[in-house]
């Protein structure tokens, strides 16, 4: 079982949140919001048709994080932002996904072959 870092919380289970409900699950006002995404390129809202920012969950994580870093830790912008793109992930969740894929497909491959 992992353990939780101290800056994560449970982030509500949906696909995508906007900058509003992002404020609030981090306890930041927009305007950083807007601010960190110029600054960290690991933050990327996709845009809706309106221009409307679409967070998903992973970047909601990396703003929990990043506010932990910078409010906690007393990191720079440029510490954090150096400390974010030194740092190695042994399993990327890209990584997990594709392993994941490739199980469901060989599982199906399978069935297939057994009828």
């Amino acid at each position: 079982m992992q353990s939780k870092k101290p800056y994560q919380i449970n982030i509500p289970d949906k696909l995508y949140f906007k900058i509003g409900e992002v404020s609030k699950i981090s306890g930041l006002p927009s305007h950083v919001l807007r601010f960190w995404e110029s600054e960290f390129k690991k933050i990327k809202p996709r845009r809706t048709a309106s221009g409307q920012r679409s967070y998903t969950p992973k970047d909601v994580a990396m703003i929990l994080e990043i506010k932990h870093l910078l409010q906690e830790k007393k990191f720079t912008i440029e510490g954090a932002r150096k400390y974010l793109s030194s740092r190695t992930r042994p399993e990327s969740d890209d990584s997990d996904f594709l392993q994941d894929l490739k199980k469901e497909l060989a599982n199906i491959r399978d069935l297939l072959d057994s009828n």
